[in-house]
């Protein structure tokens, strides 16, 4: 495995798709670095297809991108759009009074984005939550939530949104009496492969093919 990964990175196709993933995600050289264990040197290389690589490196590479290690092989175009059906959508598993689900197709590319349907007094946790730090946008498709960000406290309605770093902690909790259903945009991407991959197909749906 190991001689396929550095034969194919010299061939400068897994170095292109690493260069390319990384500016999607406004990734310095070095930023990717620290977070491997490597150097912008080592990296620069790679990109340029001037350098091999270990698999166990490129698993690193590919967690701190948020894709998997397949993201860097498959050579695949994406299509120019891609449906993806209620019914369809990946989520995590049921919290009680909360779910949320993908709408980005994988592999992530420029923005994340989720949508999350909440019982009333249905909230995303006990606890505050924080994930990398890039621009966020909260939107809420209906009902009544209450967003707790940082110290402050916004209360929003259907059709009202609200932008900020994702670095500031931030829990969303329904105060109404219907259910509340919102949306989540973030970019650049900051979930890494082990976070995306909690969000399974739901029981039961059957891709449709177009």
């Amino acid at each position: 495995m190991d001689d396929f990964v550095a034969a194919a990175a010299k061939q400068g196709n897994v170095g292109e798709k690493v260069k390319a993933f990384r500016t999607a995600r406004r990734m310095s050289l070095r930023t990717l670095g620290n977070a491997t264990g490597t150097t912008a040197s080592f990296l620069s290389q790679l990109e340029r297809g001037l350098s091999g690589v270990n698999t166990s490196t490129l698993m690193r590479i590919a967690e701190a991108l948020g894709i998997s290690l397949t993201d860097l092989f498959e050579d695949v175009t994406p299509p120019v759009g891609r449906v993806l059906r209620k019914a369809e959508r990946p989520a995590l598993p049921a919290a009680e009074g909360y779910r949320k689900m993908l709408l980005s197709g994988r592999p992530i590319r420029d923005m994340e984005v989720y949508i999350g349907e909440f019982d009333p007094g249905g909230s995303t946790g006990e606890r505050s939550y924080s994930h990398g730090d890039s621009q966020e946008l909260f939107f809420v498709i209906r009902g009544e939530v209450e967003l707790i960000l940082g110290g402050e406290r916004h209360l929003l309605s259907a059709g009202d949104s609200i932008e900020y770093r994702s670095s500031v902690p931030h829990k969303t909790v329904n105060i109404g009496k219907e259910p509340a259903e919102v949306i989540w945009m973030i970019a650049p991407p900051t979930s890494v492969a082990i976070d995306l991959d909690q969000y399974l197909p739901r029981a039961g749906s059957q891709p449709r093919r177009e």
